[in-house]
């Protein structure tokens, strides 16, 4: 049995999250990675903490199993090796800013010319159009600009980014996705293709809500803390100990809800979801007089009995010993080299019956660690 992009070579000029993001999602279904990194410094992730035995916890998670070759391509000889590099890719990943690549002689027009079937993936701040292209982005940039940052917190609070780096993340599946839709269709036509993808685009499709809400009223959405703004009850609530989330999403699950709490099903207040959502904060204070008087684990062994969807807020220490996502494969050691340190990632979510589950993950790469492998790869025929 082998993996789905068995075959497949991805060269990856990437660097911190989105791009690498996007190999190793390419990675996880068999592609083959490898990663081309400024000399000295190489990927700026490598000088991110937290450190282990001096190697960054943040680089192995996100850049296990990959290899590694440093090149400069201002240089002759390192052209000639990149050149060699690109006869074999069937992928050409770069988030560099529009124009960097073309300079440096790269730009998607000449190596179509060069090599029809190469697929080039390009992920930036703007992308490669609009009057912004040229400007500088990170992930708190777009999480900001994009309005995700407008609906995020606690009603009445500051703007708060997302915990989590959605602006690079987001971008870099959508840069997969497009991967693999050129990959599908080169099979037909023969050539390959050029994806572009904005991190600032990639953050308006997935704000669903905030979009119906401000095109349907005129009115920009405001931050709802953990509620969502148009389903009720669905939100944190807090047990005599802690918190815990309630997700009844339709008429059936909050009349459940109203059974296991002791509500009256019969309030006109939250006959309808409408309702539910004008009238949210006098439901929350009734529900929260019934769960605080157990604790957390109450409640979710009570809500799931009744079949209700729940669960505990987990920091990221248990989230990672949660047997459901033990179960799933989702926690991976990396393994150390001789001597190395050991580091944790976060398995494959792509459950294919035709894509073998593995137990560990390949130590990432040492900066430059791969070139003799790579160069004799190159030697032989292709």
């Amino acid at each position: 049995m082998s993996a789905p992009l068995t075959g497949i070579t991805i060269l990856d000029l990437t660097h911190v999250l989105a791009g690498p993001f996007c190999s190793s999602t390419l990675q996880d279904l068999g592609a083959r990675v490898i990663k081309v990194e400024r000399p000295v410094t190489g990927d700026d992730t490598r000088a991110f903490p937290p450190f282990v035995q001096g190697e960054s916890a943040y680089f192995a998670a996100l850049n296990a199993g990959k290899q590694s070759i440093a090149l400069d391509l201002k240089s002759p000889a390192d052209r000639a090796t990149f050149d060699a590099l690109l006869a074999r890719a069937d992928v050409l990943l770069e988030n560099y800013r529009p124009g960097v690549m073309e300079r440096l002689g790269y730009g998607y027009d000449t190596l179509r010319a060069r090599h029809p079937r190469l697929i080039y993936g390009a992920v930036s701040g703007f992308g490669h159009s609009g009057p912004d292209a040229a400007k500088p982005a990170y992930d708190m940039v777009v999480q900001a600009r994009g309005g995700v940052m407008s609906i995020t917190g606690e009603e009445g609070g500051p703007p708060v980014r997302v915990g989590a780096s959605i602006g690079d993340i987001v971008a870099g599946m959508y840069l997969a996705q497009g991967v693999l839709a050129a990959l599908y269709a080169r099979e037909r036509s023969g050539e390959g293709a050029k994806i572009d993808v904005a991190m600032l685009d990639a953050q308006i499709p997935i704000q669903e809500h905030a979009i119906a809400i401000a095109t349907a009223t005129g009115h920009a959405p405001g931050p709802t803390g953990a509620r969502h703004p148009t389903i009720t009850p669905f939100s944190t609530f807090r047990a005599s100990d802690g918190f815990f989330v309630i997700a009844a999403g339709n008429d059936a699950l909050f009349a459940k809800l109203c059974a296991t709490l002791g509500l009256d099903p019969a309030d006109p207040r939250f006959a309808t979801n409408a309702l539910r959502c004008e009238n949210v904060h006098m439901l929350k204070r009734l529900i929260e007089t019934v769960t605080l008087e157990h604790p957390v684990s109450h409640w979710i062994a009570t809500l799931d009995a009744a079949g209700i969807p729940t669960g505990r807020v987990q920091n990221m220490t248990e989230a990672l010993a949660d047997p459901q996502i033990r179960a799933r494969n989702m926690v991976l050691p990396v393994t150390p080299r001789a001597g190395g340190p050991a580091f944790t990632a976060a398995g494959n979510p792509v459950k294919m019956s035709t894509l073998p589950e593995i137990g560990n993950r390949p130590p990432a790469p040492r900066l430059d660690g791969d070139r003799q492998a790579i160069l004799d790869w190159l030697s032989r025929p292709a």
